[in-house]
């Protein structure tokens, strides 16, 4: 905790389990890599997640949580870490889907995102998008877009961001610093099951700005995209309608 040694997830219980718990092990399996830590037994497996995870929201009595889930190095130490052991702290809260369209969308003035190891988690970076809410705040948005300091469209305040123009699927890849949101890998996962082809790239504002329609998505919600600036967008076309149908 002293240096910022770890990482956290979000993740959502519905129905009795675990939205994508196989994908949340995955990302949590590669964050703990990358920082030489070793996942404790209770979490180590999708089974033993979803188990852990489970008991938490029904001990509060939620039949629909949000959870958070930090994990940080044990022991002691300096910057030469003595163990790889991790202590971990899970809390919950009620959760309401909320997949209203964002209306009143523009880019980030004040905050970039920054390609590190470690940006494709959610952990040590989490101040910048503290910065990004505080900013989408005062400038009185629904959401903020995020850019890299190339000026390279990245992703969401706090979700990933796609469009479709010409009948293809965009969204930004890790390289500019995003997350590898695991709702992310599922939108694009079923846009290739439905034959949509999709596109990873660097992409420019520009590139957003000529779509013909663009949503945000993370483990939370999928929402549709209305404006960004003065550009507005389908909010009814039929490639973005197929797709979030299979994801609802």
């Amino acid at each position: 905790m002293a240096f910022g040694d770890g990482f956290f997830e979000t993740l959502v219980y519905s129905n009795g389990g675990l939205r994508y718990p196989a994908g949340h092990l995955a990302r949590m399996q590669q964050a703990a890599a990358a920082l030489y830590l070793r996942l404790p037994h209770s979490l180590a497996t999708t089974k033993a997640l979803e188990t852990t995870l489970a008991q938490l929201a029904v001990a509060n009595q939620l039949p629909a949580g949000r959870l958070r889930l930090q994990l940080w190095r044990a022991g002691r130490g300096r910057y030469t870490p003595p163990t790889d052991a991790v202590e971990w702290l899970a809390t919950a809260e009620p959760f309401v889907t909320d997949n209203s369209p964002l209306q009143q969308v523009d880019f980030a003035q004040q905050t970039q995102t920054v390609f590190s190891p470690l940006s494709f988690c959610k952990g040590p970076q989490a101040w910048l998008y503290v910065r990004a809410a505080h900013e989408r705040q005062q400038r009185g948005l629904d959401e903020i877009i995020l850019c890299d300091a190339a000026g390279h469209v990245a992703e969401a305040g706090a979700a990933a961001i796609f469009w479709v123009k010409d009948e293809v699927l965009f969204t930004p890849a890790l390289a500019s610093g995003c997350v590898a949101g695991v709702r992310r890998a599922a939108v694009q996962q079923a846009a290739l099951a439905l034959g949509i082809r999709c596109q990873q790239g660097l992409f420019s504002p520009a590139d957003l700005l000529d779509a013909d329609a663009a949503f945000t998505a993370n483990v939370a919600a999928i929402r549709v995209i209305h404006s960004i600036q003065t550009k507005k967008y389908s909010t009814n076309n039929p490639l973005v309608t197929n797709l979030l149908a299979t994801l609802s």
